[in-house]
């Protein structure tokens, strides 16, 4: 069971796409709303490393604006908790991105890619990660 608190932010994403979603449940009792999706356009920014290939270039570029999407709702107060979803190598590359408010308010790192998933599946698999 996870104890995630009741309006948490759970950001699920990959190099490609993200999905916000927030606990409309209680602790013990977890529900997910998606929220709407952020507008992040990785071709009109540069990539936030050199990378061979075009398709590595925008997932960069992506991960790069989503940091800075994350670090300015943590700056404006919209969350109070975060837990952040992403395939391994968006997560290192957002990592070192995230502003020292969200990183003081990330409660958990995930190191999957579950974009894809219907809610349902993914309440299920954040259960099962007993955050």
């Amino acid at each position: 069971m996870s104890l995630i608190a009741p309006d948490t932010w759970i950001i699920v994403a990959n190099g490609r796409s993200v999905r916000v979603l927030r606990n409309v449940g209680s602790e013990t009792a977890l529900k997910l709303h998606q929220e709407p999706t952020p507008e992040l356009d990785p071709t009109a920014s540069g990539p936030s490393g050199s990378q061979p290939k075009e398709d590595d270039r925008l997932e960069s570029a992506f991960v790069k604006l989503l940091a800075g999407w994350i670090n300015r709702q943590a700056l404006a107060h919209r969350f109070e908790a975060l837990v952040l979803v992403a395939d391994a190598t968006s997560l290192g590359e957002i990592r070192p991105q995230l502003h020292k408010e969200v990183a003081s308010r990330l409660k958990a790192e995930i190191a999957k890619d579950w974009t894809n998933m219907p809610l349902e599946a993914i309440e299920q698999a954040l259960d099962a990660q007993r955050i």
